[in-house]
């Protein structure tokens, strides 16, 4: 695990502290700069970042709080409250 890795998952539970906090423009701007370092390091984001940031307005994503999670035949529904963006995961 490299350095940008390691602070990428700092910046993601910053994120999520931001979001418990009721604070959502910091949480957003963690997430814009992980997103960042990750471009620059050519190193992605981990699926589980990926998963709990929306790609639209780029807040972190917590059921119940900034979004709403929904489970459908073959597939989990999340949609975030701030944008109404709406993402679909598979699972089986």
């Amino acid at each position: 695990m490299g350095i940008p890795s390691e602070r990428i998952d700092r910046l993601l539970t910053l994120a999520r502290e931001a979001v418990v906090d009721g604070e959502y423009d910091r949480a957003r701007e963690y997430v814009a700069l992980a997103r960042r370092i990750a471009e620059r390091n050519r190193c992605g984001v981990p699926a589980e970042f990926s998963r709990k940031t929306c790609d639209d307005c780029g807040v972190y994503l917590r059921p119940g709080k900034t979004s709403r999670v929904r489970l459908r035949p073959g597939r989990v529904v999340v949609r975030c409250r701030e944008c109404g963006a709406t993402a679909r995961y598979p699972f089986d």
